[in-house]
């Protein structure tokens, strides 16, 4: 087994390349994530995930969860970096650092096979998200309720920014994330075998009072706009959440985890 290797110098390569995954371009590239905290690395570990690459800060990893992290982290044979506290605040971010480090590599799951989906599932499809503190909300909230999994269609904000992981707290890890153009989602929807499920300002169905059919597919727009015209029309049922203020629209997190829960209330227990 390997000893941690100490960098102690800001202009280390190393240290380049995990801050270099601040930039979408360069998790595009690598395929790898940064997760910071204890917290975090504790159920990518539960949930089996083995980081590439563990960093802790030298004086940090004596006892406690700490020196657990790093040990199983040289069990699995990751490379772990023993920093600097000099170093560590150049990786870490500004608001409440953290002195562990892990990077990931992104996984992203199949598309769901219509004739093999659970009757009793639900996924969420995010048509054109754009904010990762949105994004990372809704995959956390999908963990909460049980979801199956989390669709992106079309282009939308990276599931494995820094923004979005911290959004997520670690149910990044637990959530099943898929990617899809549009013309394959709409392909999906078509054969869907239960309730293809979109809200929609012109609907005239009060989300609280309809029938869903499992496996459920819930289907939200993008911030600002919305469903697109042809999202819309591949839903079997678009419903509406009511609102007694002036404002026609809520935020996208916070409309997902309504109707989410709406769907799959029945099936949770405390």
């Amino acid at each position: 087994m390997k000893a941690p290797k100490v960098i102690t110098s800001l202009t280390n390569e190393r240290v380049k390349a995990i801050r270099a995954l601040e930039l979408k371009k360069e998790r595009k590239k690598t395929g790898l994530f940064v997760v910071e905290g204890a917290s975090l690395l504790i159920t990518a570990r539960d949930r089996g995930f083995i980081p590439e690459t563990l960093v802790f800060q030298t004086g940090t990893s004596a006892s406690g969860i700490p020196r657990g992290l790093v040990r199983h982290a040289l069990d699995a044979g990751s490379e772990v970096l023993e920093v600097s506290e000099p170093v560590l605040g150049k990786l870490a971010s500004k608001d409440n650092p953290q002195t562990l480090f892990g990077v990931f590599k992104q996984r992203f799951a199949d598309p769901p096979e219509p004739e093999g989906v659970d009757r009793t599932a639900t996924w969420i499809a995010l048509e054109e998200v754009r904010d990762p503190g949105n994004l990372g909300t809704i995959i956390r909230t999908a963990d909460a309720a049980g979801a199956a999994g989390v669709i992106l269609v079309g282009t939308t904000c990276d599931p494995f920014a820094p923004e979005t992981v911290r959004a997520t707290m670690g149910s990044v890890f637990a959530v099943p994330i898929v990617k899809m153009q549009q013309a394959a989602f709409l392909a999906l929807a078509q054969v869907w075998p239960g309730d293809v499920i979109g809200t929609h300002l012109a609907a005239h169905h009060d989300f609280r009072s309809a029938t869903y059919v499992g496996p459920e597919l819930i289907v939200m727009g993008g911030e600002g706009p919305g469903l697109s015209p042809v999202a819309a029309a591949a839903c079997k049922t678009l419903v509406k959440i009511p609102m007694a203020g002036d404002l026609d629209s809520l935020n996208l997190a916070i409309a997902t985890a309504l109707i989410l829960y709406q769907v799959r209330g029945p099936r949770l227990k405390l």
